[in-house]
C-alpha cells in the first residue's frame, strides 16, 4: 500500500507557494491509518523503546497509537503554557524568529530509551528541540519516526546523529 495515495495535497495553503500535505484523508481511512501505525511499530519493535514522545499536535495523533501498540507510555511535548506541572523548556531559532517547546520535568527518567513520532520532517528544528529536551532529562533518543519527509528541506541532514525513518518522501 502506497501511503502517499492517501495524503491530500492542497496548493497555496496556508500561503501561496506552499503545497500542504493533509494527513486527515489518510487518518479517515481505518485500514490505511492502521497500516501507517503498524509500519511505525514494525520500525521500532527491536529498539527496546521505553517511551514514545510526540510534539504538539500531530505528533500526538501519530505517537499515541504507536505507544499503545508497543505497550509503552506516551509523553507530549507542548508549546509554552500548556503543561500543568513543573516543566523544562528549550527555545530554538526559526527562519523569522524563535519558538519554544516544553516537557514535564518528571516525564522521562535517566537512561530511558525514547522514540519520537511525528507527522512531518521539514527542516528538523522541532525534532532537534524535542531531542534536546529528552536528552536534558537523561533520556536516550533511539529513533525518530515520521509519516512524511520533505526531502528538499534537508531536515534529515540536521538530525544526522539520530536514527531517522520516514514512511513517505516528497
Amino acid at each position: 500500500m502506497d501511503l502517499k495515495d492517501y495524503i491530500r495535497e492542497i496548493p497555496d495553503f496556508p500561503k501561496e507557494g506552499i503545497n500542504f500535505k493533509d494527513i486527515t484523508t489518510l487518518m479517515q481511512n481505518g485500514e490505511v491509518f492502521k497500516t501507517t501505525i503498524d509500519r511505525f511499530v514494525e520500525n521500532l519493535k527491536d529498539k527496546e523503546v521505553d517511551l514514545i514522545v510526540g510534539p504538539e499536535a500531530r505528533g500526538f495523533l501519530m505517537g499515541t497509537p504507536v505507544a499503545y501498540a508497543l505497550g509503552v507510555g506516551f509523553v507530549p511535548v507542548r508549546k509554552p503554557g500548556k503543561l500543568p506541572s513543573e516543566i523544562i523548556s528549550y527555545s530554538y531559532g526559526l527562519e523569522y524568529g524563535e519558538d519554544t517547546l516544553e516537557i514535564h520535568k518528571d516525564s522521562i527518567k535517566k537512561g530511558q530509551k525514547v522514540a519520537i513520532v511525528d507527522d512531518l520532517l521539514a527542516t528538523g528544528g522541532t525534532m532537534e528541540a524535542t531531542a534536546k529536551l529528552i536528552e536534558k532529562l537523561g533520556g536516550e533518543v533511539v529513533s525518530m519516526q515520521f509519516l512524511i519527509e520533505l526531502e528538499s528541506l534537508k531536515g534529515r541532514e540536521n538530525l544526522s546523529k539520530y536514527d531517522v525513518n520516514s514512511l513517505v518522501k516528497y
